[in-house]
């Protein structure tokens, strides 16, 4: 067994988090500072808006009391809201249907309207999408 090498050999590193740390441990090279966008513009939005969300939460949650007569489940459930814009006067608010030539299309969106208007103190506009539902998106398999 003598004269046998082991496969495994220390290498140096060739990761580039490796070099990096390395760099960063002897003062040269890249700062995590440089690397960051910090803005301090104060006109900036914020990432995150917590009053907004909130909103949309309350507009989501409003919404579970809208179902869909043919299924028996809310358009919440089944994925039917697809998206919710909030403006300062007015919130859109984008959805599709179970299917193309839905019998209940007319008072499904009515209802939509009429729960988000009692969260929100403007006028709601509900806009159908061309996007067809799959049950797959609200974790239904048949």
């Amino acid at each position: 067994m003598t004269g046998i090498t082991s496969p495994i050999r220390r290498r140096r590193s060739t990761w580039p988090a490796a070099s990096f740390a390395a760099r960063a441990r002897s003062g040269t090279g890249g700062s995590i500072d440089r690397m960051t966008d910090i803005s301090t513009d104060p006109q900036a939005a914020p990432a995150f808006d917590a009053e907004r969300r909130a909103t949309e939460l309350a507009i989501l949650d409003s919404l579970r009391a809208v179902v869909d007569p043919e299924i028996g489940m809310n358009v919440v459930e089944l994925a039917l809201i697809k998206q919710i814009i909030l403006g300062t006067d007015s919130t859109e608010i984008k959805m599709i249907l179970t299917t193309p030539f839905c019998p209940y299309a007319g008072s499904m969106i009515q209802q939509v309207k009429d729960q988000a208007e009692s969260v929100v103190e403007h006028d709601v506009k509900v806009t159908l999408l061309a996007e067809r539902w799959d049950p797959r998106d609200a974790g239904l398999m048949w």
